[in-house]
């Protein structure tokens, strides 16, 4: 009885004419590695993002993976082999560029598994970009306005009070004690002068938006801060953790942007050099308050300093970069709302920032 040779599928032939013909001519970068880590295809922008040829293709994927700068993609690609679950990261590639990575399980439905995955990658450095363009404007605009209201008060009560002074003195006719009162006058005016020009000779900053107050989502809000700080995150081995049980106050966006922002950077910035740094973000509903927590296992703050942290212009660590108006600054905006922030630290464990915004849901549990 003579043997019958099955011809290869005219369906299997169409679909990896199709698998081949999208591979060749989509614009986003895409990979495909399959369940024995051999990177069989790959899209012609992921030769340009990753410098691949086409030497590379039924290559293990160990030996191309440098070119994409992130360490974990080896792990991630056998966990969702493993799972079958998609992944989504934010990674960074050599050139600096940065992308949504999302790692899709290719299915061989036939036989229910997994034999491999499909690797896709979106270009967000532009949102990166922004985001971090505009956590700095809005910290620079809060601070320019909160810290020049506050130190601009003392130099405007004392032109008023002169004003009095003066028009008595000349009232009566006193040479003497007009000219003294005008000499003070100019000083407390230059003074005022100097101060603004402290505050705006760097940057002309024009405001974006007025603070007003608005419905807004503490989760949101963070993770755009997050992705702003993606890189400080990613160059230090940084960790975060989250956990909103809460999300929604009623609050300025900005000004809640520009509160986690300081909370968040300043974390990085008083990191240990001994231990990678482990930050948690938390939220939960305490009565009528919403309770965000930022806790670090950083430096932490000595006791003495800590009283003092909140305070205009203070700085508890010199050769930190800094101005010392961000704790500053946040506690102005959150006790303005009828909120609260408090601390609690100890010098080499880390620091927790407990923030207390009032919901705007009073009764709700």
């Amino acid at each position: 009885m003579s043997e019958i040779k099955k011809e290869p599928s005219k369906n299997l032939y169409v679909k990896n004419e199709e698998l081949e013909n999208y591979f060749a001519n989509t614009i986003i970068p895409q990979l495909y590695v399959d369940g024995q880590m051999i990177l069989r295809k790959f899209t012609p922008p992921a030769m340009v993002h990753f410098s691949l040829t086409k030497a590379d293709i039924d290559r293990d994927i160990n030996e191309v993976k440098d070119n994409i700068r992130y360490p974990t993609l080896i792990e991630n690609i056998e966990e969702v082999i493993a799972t079958s679950e998609i992944l989504e990261k934010e990674v960074q590639t050599t050139d600096g560029k940065w992308f949504q990575m999302n790692i899709l399980p290719y299915k061989v439905f036939k036989e229910n598994r997994t034999n491999g995955v499909i690797i896709t990658f979106v270009d967000i450095t532009n949102r990166i970009t922004t985001l971090k363009e505009l956590e700095k404007l809005n910290a620079q605009h809060d601070t320019l306005m909160y810290a020049l209201s506050h130190d601009i008060r003392q130099p405007l009560t004392s032109i008023v009070l002169l004003a009095d002074v003066l028009m008595q003195a000349y009232k009566n006719q006193n040479t003497e004690q007009f000219t003294k009162w005008i000499g003070t006058l100019k000083t407390t005016s230059n003074t005022m002068k100097s101060l603004v020009k402290d505050f705006t000779e760097e940057n002309e900053i024009k405001p974006e938006a007025t603070g007003k107050e608005e419905r807004v989502n503490i989760q949101n809000i963070a993770q755009d801060v997050i992705l702003a700080l993606k890189s400080d995150i990613f160059n230090k081995g940084i960790n975060i953790t989250t956990n909103f049980q809460t999300s929604e106050i009623i609050f300025s966006r900005n000004n809640l942007r520009s509160i986690v922002y300081n909370l968040l950077s300043n974390a990085i910035k008083y990191k240990s050099p001994e231990s990678p740094l482990e930050i948690i973000i938390s939220t939960k509903r305490i009565n009528d308050y919403v309770l965000l927590k930022v806790k670090d296992n950083g430096l932490g703050i000595a006791e003495e300093h800590q009283k003092n942290i909140f305070k205009k212009a203070t700085r508890i660590n010199s050769n930190i970069e800094g101005t010392g108006m961000g704790l500053y600054i946040i506690k102005r905006m959150i006790e303005n709302n009828d909120g609260k922030v408090e601390v609690k630290s100890q010098l080499g464990e880390g620091s927790t920032f407990s923030v207390f915004f009032k919901s705007g849901y009073e009764g709700e549990e």
